[in-house]
């Protein structure tokens, strides 16, 4: 497996990787994976929306990964598997209708 590479690489990578498991959960959420300056060689923040939903809600900051994280686990089963679950978890969240996730279990 691989490891490492620069910011943009593994910023490429994520996006890749996170887009790939949400839309396992359902093909129309979009993935988003800021790489903004205030970011760069840092981190990345990810976020989930389908059409005006999205996970992590507005408001709530997305889910941090670090940059050196990534970077040196990508290529790590254990490390891929838990971040795919994360992420398909907050998939589902936005896969269920806006009212079956209101009402009490």
């Amino acid at each position: 497996m691989f490891s490492g590479g620069d910011y943009e690489e593994v910023g490429r990578w994520l996006w890749n990787f996170v887009t790939a498991h949400a839309k396992r959960e359902n093909a129309r959420i979009e993935a988003f994976v800021d790489t903004s300056a205030a970011r760069a060689g840092q981190s990345y923040g990810a976020r989930l929306s389908l059409g005006e939903r999205s996970q992590p809600p507005g408001g709530e900051p997305p889910i941090e990964i670090a940059y050196a994280d990534a970077a040196a686990n990508r290529g790590s089963l254990a490390w891929c598997d838990a971040l795919a679950a994360r992420i398909r978890v907050l998939a589902r969240g936005l896969a269920t209708p806006a009212s079956a996730a209101r009402q009490p279990a």
